[in-house]
């Protein structure tokens, strides 16, 4: 039986909203992405990477990826020419050091199993500005290696902005073997794959079943990017 889906015990809309990119973000962002994001992923992954012709020089762009370990946003965010948006977890705005750096990027904050509207619109306001945003339909990395069943999310952004959707995935970032390999002064084997956008047409005649059909067009997309074994609820 699948454990439930987390949900948030920590509640603090006031973190919640888009990020403004002044100057001194923008050179944060900068900073961390070519030489934290960059150079912890060459330290620790030996990295392999299909289909990055896929990715389109400018947005909207809604990134949707697999969950699978703590590496796989760097991982896969190492790869991409320019640091996107995210949206991450509450939770991890309280640890120490790591939730204030991922203050100052500028994550937008989510807080899991709730309809958090803030998050939602702080979202669409970026597609709306043209940003990337990247999202884990999962809302948690999967408790057994495979894909789990989507949450409506990440459809119901791309159905409200008319953003195209660009799936990714990753294996090879699973805590036991990144974590399993560093100790042994390794560098683990991860493979990314950048598959084809997506346009989800909203031909339905209530939003419950366009973004239940959204769901499904993308959490399929993810599972045709990934090996047999990783696929679960979409094999």
């Amino acid at each position: 039986m699948t454990e439930p889906k987390p949900i948030t015990e920590i509640w603090k809309p006031e973190l919640v909203r888009l990020p403004k990119l002044t100057f001194a973000r923008k050179l944060f962002r900068w900073f961390g992405h070519n030489c934290i994001v960059k150079l912890t992923a060459n330290l620790c992954l030996n990295i392999n990477v299909e289909g990055m012709e896929n990715f389109p020089k400018t947005g909207p762009l809604l990134i949707v990826i697999n969950h699978i370990g703590d590496a796989d946003a760097v991982a896969v965010v190492s790869q991409l020419p320019n640091p996107p948006d995210a949206l991450g977890k509450i939770e991890l705005y309280d640890l120490p050091i790591l939730g204030k750096l991922m203050d100052w990027y500028g994550m937008i904050w989510l807080h899991r199993g709730t309809a958090d509207i803030r998050a939602i619109k702080s979202a669409l306001d970026g597609l709306a500005e043209n940003r990337i945003i990247i999202i884990a339909p999962e809302g948690r990395y999967s408790l057994t290696g495979a894909l789990e069943e989507g949450s409506g999310g990440a459809a119901f952004l791309a159905y409200k902005s008319g953003a195209p959707v660009l799936p990714i995935t990753v294996t090879g970032t699973e805590n036991e073997n990144v974590y399993g390999n560093l100790k042994r002064f390794k560098r683990a084997k991860v493979n990314i794959k950048v598959g084809k956008m997506l346009h989800l047409a909203n031909q339905f005649s209530t939003r419950q079943e366009a973004v239940r059909e959204g769901t499904s067009q993308i959490m399929a997309a993810l599972a045709n990017l990934l090996p047999e074994k990783y696929r679960g609820e979409y094999s």
